[in-house]
């Protein structure tokens, strides 16, 4: 393996020298770049990804740099105050880095930062989503996107997921961003409710004049997932200065990947397999596949009549109790990246009146297109209908005459039984619905959203004020394929011969009526006949809209003790949410094989008021360059959950120039959202679940065997299974889970705790450009609103015996199709507040910016990391339960760090990235095992490397090439645990798409 790495490694250094050999003009460029200038005057703007200090809202400037009158405007504040600076942990990503890293989508710029975990939806883990495939989410701190509040110029955006407030990143258009402030911990009391992990605040460029076009494509080095994005920017100031006007546009459209085409550690994902544990039972099989392991499903399916066992899935008719039935690979049909296809406009004027009354309107719109295929649908006889016996008869009785199903072959009809008393033959089945073509989905968004206000100055302007308005709306229409009426289904397979006509016809004179053509399901393709008939086309229709109006002021006060005045803010909001989600009738009810998935619809609005204080105490003495306090608090009242408060506190103490400790403490509040409210209980399919009772025997004691040996359905399989309860494939794959909203819940409760030290010494000539940051966090949220996982719920029924969680169980009493006796149907589960999530840990900023022309060499190197130590981080799914730990699982590695360093030489530059995921462990409910205790169970670290190389011919043209996970990393196989539906790795941790590459051109007049 070593060998193999540093052959990757010499392989890759190569090719970087092969870069660099190409031949560019050194020439000045007066194309614009977003770095910051050495001499800076704010207490530690040398760079803004780390000081803290960053604008926000309209009249905002650049990061470090004084607006009117002196001010400087803090993320985290709406205060503008010459002394101040953020108390909260703060990176600032610029426009810059975000070109730099050649991205389409900004959600793959943020997930490099190690205070992101893995998001809910990507690209490539959302291939099996039944809604939101292809959506670009965020999650700080890995507490869900629900708890990260993602805000443009310092305002709210409409969500893109129905009954969520999670913004879906596809939407904003990535060449109109100026740069992303990510504020980490509590921001209720400034920006309200979500704001629990943080806050990622998009801001838009302002201001500018002129024209860009921007042009890239990219392609992997497979041949496929071929990228490409054009943009246009342009921008013209009027009214002598005045007033300015910008307008964008872009598309852009990201390929198919398939899931056959890509690798793993393990090897090749091009057919289907499984966890080697799950058949040994032996964790040190965990990430070893068995291979082959085919669906069970085939399009020749299998017929179960009477003891025996049948099927055509070598073409003829075969017994086949005692051998296999053949199977069919799912991995050759299934989207690892599903395509995306964006176009985005966006706009913002602004205009003085007067410098009391300055308007301002910007606005957005958005289509997204995204198509997702999987494999044909695995039917089985019970048609996914809850409580079916999955029986079906091949006699039907008309006219007090009872016939025969002339499809059903003569070895199938004679070896059948009557199994549920009723005096005709029955048997059941499973096979994959070829015939009907594969399950495609084909979804249509579009977005809208009009902000607008006026601010000004009053009152000598020692005073400002601000009004606002803001509309958004996202609606969603998807069409799909591949399903059936599962009513028409089992009308289509009662069927005879009439003897009038000698034709063959459904039983049911009313479905004859109908339409009804008969079902034949012996045999490859039969059913092609009947598939018009009874094939159901799906759709889905949602809508999320947002109205939000406000208002506040802004002054300063006294001073104290003769420092700078005390800044003050108070304000209120108006907010209103709304979201409709409604699939097609069958599917709502769970009659097409699909999910049953009912519709949803709510409502909610609020009215706050909110207030901060920045209280600067002392200033240019002894030991004290800075010292301020600072608090801010915010009442809400919701139509749903009441009233809420928030709150933080906190302050800044500056010893000397170069040094800045800062601690803040925060209450913040998250009510709960749409969907965890009123959401009806929604089908699901999970993988992965571990049944507790496979290898219980009948001489098995304590509570385990005690709760096992309860269901009558586990002791049949034990006496069916040589005395040991087994579970096989299609067990496995067989369970269903029902969950929905609570209308019962309550807000949950943040408080938080940060403090750090900012060191950038200004003092020492040599490091004048260095900033440091050290930052401890810590997140402790009560009566987290959550889903009860199905393994803790699996666990506390049968490790602890807990009844209450063995409702939430369903086993089947006896064997049905494919399905073994005392196999798991169901485990169910709703939203709650649980006894809450915690999180805490370090993070770790260095920048570092230096213009190597003052050390006697040429150009300017640019260096900027970020790390990140989870200290802990674990749930309580329900008060006074055990821990879930899931620091140090898949997806919440304990050591992250990103390294982005660029050099630029005249017209000439490169930048380089590495990305380090830490060793991680399967979660700890399948496994029983704490994360990182057992070293087989355990995920080598990982290491990702990106460079771009980019050079200009004059003063309009910008030429970049650039390559990404140039080591071609393959992720870790994962299979059925810890993986992402549908695939054999985690696709939202690790990258599944290896070495890739792109090129552009930018343009600027």
């Amino acid at each position: 393996m070593l060998a193999a790495y540093r052959h990757r490694l010499l392989a890759t250094t190569l090719l970087v020298g092969a870069v660099f050999a190409v031949p560019a003009q050194a020439q000045d460029s007066a194309l614009p770049t977003q770095g910051t200038p050495a001499d800076t005057t704010n207490d530690q703007a040398a760079s803004p990804a780390a000081t803290g200090v960053t604008p926000a809202g309209d009249d905002a400037t650049a990061p470090g740099a004084p607006a009117p009158g002196g001010d400087i405007v803090v993320t985290g504040s709406r205060i503008a105050s010459p002394a101040a600076a953020s108390a909260s942990p703060l990176q600032v990503i610029g426009a810059e880095q975000i070109q730099q890293q050649g991205a389409i989508n900004v959600q793959e710029v943020l997930l490099q930062n190690p205070a992101f975990g893995t998001p809910g939806i990507s690209r490539t883990n959302s291939s099996f989503a039944t809604q939101g495939a292809g959506a670009a989410t965020v999650n700080l701190r890995n507490l869900g996107e629900d708890r990260t509040l993602v805000l443009v110029n310092g305002r709210r955006f409409v969500s893109g997921q129905p009954g969520s407030q999670a913004v879906d990143l596809n939407v904003i258009p990535t060449q109109f961003i100026d740069r992303v402030d990510v504020l980490t911990g509590g921001a209720s009391a400034v920006y309200g409710s979500d704001a629990v992990a943080g806050v990622v605040n998009i801001i838009y460029k302002k201001n500018y004049e002129g024209l860009q076009a921007d042009g890239q494509v990219g392609i992997s080095q497979r041949g496929d997932g071929a990228d490409r994005q054009v943009s246009l920017l342009g921008g013209k100031n009027f009214a002598d200065g005045r007033g300015n006007i910008m307008l964008f546009g872009s598309y852009s459209k990201q390929g198919t990947v398939l899931k056959r085409d890509r690798s793993t550690e393990a090897g090749s994902s091009a057919v289907d397999s499984t966890s080697l544990a799950n058949l040994t039972g032996d964790l040190g099989d965990l990430f070893t596949p068995a291979r082959p392991t085919l669906s069970s499903y085939a399009p020749g399916g299998r017929v179960f009549a009477g003891d025996q066992t049948f099927s055509y899935n070598t073409g003829s008719l075969v017994n086949c109790s005692d051998i296999s039935c053949g199977g069919f690979n799912r991995s050759d049909y299934r989207y690892l990246a599903v395509p995306v296809e964006r176009y985005v406009a966006a706009g913002r004027a602004t205009f003085e009146v007067s410098p009391a009354a300055n308007l301002w309107v910007e606005g957005n719109y958005a289509k997204t297109k995204v198509n997702t295929v999987i494999e044909p649908f695995p039917l089985d006889s019970t048609f996914n209908v809850v409580g079916a016996s999955g029986q079906v008869p091949i006699q039907t009785v008309v006219g007090g005459v009872t016939y025969r199903n002339p499809y059903v072959p003569d070895a199938i009809f004679n070896a059948a039984t009557d199994t549920d008393g009723d005096g005709l033959r029955d048997i059941s089945f499973d096979r994959r619905l070829a015939d009907f073509g594969n399950r495609t989905s084909s979804a249509d968004r579009d977005l809208f959203r009009i902000a607008g206000g006026l601010t000004g100055k009053f009152a000598g302007d020692r005073w400002g004020y601000e009004l606002y308005g803001i509309y958004g709306q996202s609606k969603e229409h998807q069409d799909g394929t591949g399903q059936f009426n599962t009513l028409r289904f089992q009308q289509a397979l009662n069927a005879y011969t009439d003897p009038a006509t000698g034709q063959v016809v459904c039983a049911d004179p009313a479905a004859r009526a109908a339409g009804c053509v008969p079902a034949n399901i012996f045999g490859i393709g039969t059913l092609a006949p009947a598939a018009g008939y009874l094939a159901a086309p799906t759709f889905l229709d949602a809508k999320v809209t947002q109205t939000v109006f406000g208002g506040n002021v802004t002054g300063k006060l006294f001073s104290v003790f003769g420092a700078d005045p005390v800044g003050v803010n108070i304000g209120t909001e108006y907010r209103r949410e709304t979201s409709s989600n409604s699939f097609d009738l069958l599917t709502q009810q769970g009659l097409n094989g699909n999910n049953a998935l009912p519709a949803t619809s709510g409502r909610f609005h609020l009215w706050e008021g909110f207030g901060e204080a920045i209280v600067p105490l002392l200033q240019d003495r002894p030991f004290f360059h800075s010292l301020s306090l600072r608090g801010a608090v915010r009442v809400s009242d919701y139509s749903t959950v009441g009233t809420t408060v928030s709150y933080n506190y906190g302050g800044e103490w500056a010893p000397v120039q170069d040094v800045r400790f800062r601690v803040i403490a925060a209450r913040s509040v998250r009510a709960p959202n749409i969907n965890e409210l009123f959401q009806p209980a929604q089908q699901d399919f999970p993988s992965g679940l571990l049944d507790p009772c496979t290898g219980v025997t009948l001489a098995s004691t304590g509570t385990l065997a005690t709760q096992c040996l309860a269901a009558a359905g586990v002791r049949a399989n034990i006496a069916a299974n040589n005395g040991t309860f087994t579970v096989n494939q299609s067990d496995r794959q067989g369970i269903t889970s029902f969950g929905g909203g609570n209308i019962n819940l309550q807000e949950e409760k943040s408080d938080s705790f940060t403090a750090g030290v900012v060191i950038n010494p200004r003092s020492v000539s040599a490091l004048r450009n260095l900033v440091l940051t050290v930052d401890y966090f810590n997140v402790r949220i009560r009566d987290a609103i959550i889903f009860t996982p199905l393994q803790f719920t699996l666990s506390q029924c049968y490790d602890q015996g807990n009844q209450d969680y063995c409702t939430q169980v369903v086993r089947r009493a006896a064997a049905q199709g494919g399905n073994s006796a005392g196999s798991i149907d169901q485990v169910n589960t709703t939203y709650r507040n649980s006894g809450g999530t915690k999180t805490s840990g370090v993070d770790t900023t260095v920048t570092w910016r230096q213009n190597l022309t003052d050390w006697g060499l040429a150009g300017t190197l640019n260096l900027h990391g970020s790390y990140t130590h989870l200290i802990s981080g674990y749930t309580v799914p329900v008060p006074g339960s055990s821990r879930d730990y899931f620091a140090g699982e898949i997806g919440a590695s304990r050591d992250r760090f990103t390294i982005n360093g660029s050099y630029d030489l005249g017209g000439v530059g490169l930048t380089m990235t590495g990305t380090w995921l830490g060793q991680a462990s399967v979660d700890d409910q399948f496994t029983g095992e704490r994360p990182g205790s057992d070293p087989r169970v355990r995920v080598r670290p990982q290491f990702y490397l990106d460079s771009q190389l980019r050079f200009r011919t004059n003063d309009k043209f910008e030429f970049f090439v650039g390559g990404d996970n140039l080591l071609d990393n393959k992720p870790p196989y994962l299979a059925d645990v810890s993986s992402s539906a549908g695939q054999d790795t985690d696709a939202g941790t690790y990258d599944p798409l290896g070495r890739r590459y792109y090129a552009g051109v930018r343009i600027a007049y």
